[in-house]
């Protein structure tokens, strides 16, 4: 299984539970496709575009499940998962509430370990 992943902001992902189905956050909505990270990019990803951000979650993906097509496309010289569609919520493998440590960094979850 290949997993995926997605930083919503805590209320956007309570609203995607409600309906089971999420449809992206503003910058996905602007520019057309959901940005996913893998395992190894969501802490770069955390550090450049959420640092010190409070009440975020991160959501796990099984890609494998995915109805919508995902390219991998190239930004800030790596390749990153883009997600042309949408997804419903029977793909999540799992969803954690991301905390701040003392000096503001973002804990992740024991399974990106």
């Amino acid at each position: 299984m290949s997993t995926l992943y997605k930083i919503v902001p805590a209320d956007l992902w309570e609203a995607a539970e409600e309906k089971g189905v999420f449809t992206g956050a503003g910058i996905d909505l602007k520019d057309g496709f959901i940005h996913l990270s893998t395992g190894p990019q969501v802490p770069r990803t955390l550090a450049r575009f959420f640092a010190g951000q409070e009440g975020l979650v991160l959501v796990a993906i099984d890609a494998g499940l995915l109805e919508d097509e995902v390219l991998f496309e190239g930004a800030d010289g790596e390749m990153f998962p883009h997600l042309y569609g949408t997804f419903r919520l029977p793909v999540v493998i799992a969803a954690y509430e991301l905390r701040l440590d003392a000096e503001g960094k973002h804990i992740l979850p024991a399974a990106l370990g």
